[in-house]
């Protein structure tokens, strides 16, 4: 995956009123921050209007790829990608993770191999907050760009 990627993390219940502000936070990762690649997992609301938002982004900006974020392993579990995604995206050296941890771990994972994180957490009572306080201290690191909506 060459460019710069985004990863999104939010809540399964996410209402639909975020969506504005989701598809603008993507626009400006587009325009001002050069991404390319957008990695969106297939759990909840959130993860919905993520893809969404960058499918309609690509509509403007066609050369940009949306990956499908795959917890378990594809021979495993055989996915193709929905339709308005590119491709999917298997998170190196996941092949031994319970299942169980599969999708905490793939989702820490990709915080630890990409540039940008937009993320919607509204309690911290959830594996979003933990995922964002982690996205946060890599962030302070100088190892991302975490952004709240």
């Amino acid at each position: 995956m060459q460019g710069n990627k985004c990863f999104f993390i939010g809540h399964r219940e996410t209402p639909e009123e975020i969506y504005p502000s989701l598809y603008a936070a993507v626009y400006t990762h587009i325009t001002e921050y050069a991404v390319t690649n957008f990695i969106v997992g297939q759990y909840g609301s959130f993860d919905r209007l993520a893809t969404r938002a960058v499918v309609a982004a690509k509509q403007i900006f066609p050369a940009i790829r949306l990956f499908l974020l795959l917890p378990y392993h594809p021979f495993e579990r055989p996915t193709r990608p929905p339709i308005g995604f590119d491709d999917t995206y298997y998170p190196p050296n996941m092949e031994n993770v319970p299942r169980k941890w599969a999708i905490a771990r793939a989702n820490r994972s990709v915080i630890d191999h990409t540039d940008y994180l937009i993320a919607y957490v509204r309690h911290t009572a959830s594996n979003a907050s933990q995922l964002l306080s982690y996205a946060q201290r890599r962030s302070k690191q100088g190892f991302l760009t975490v952004f709240l909506l």
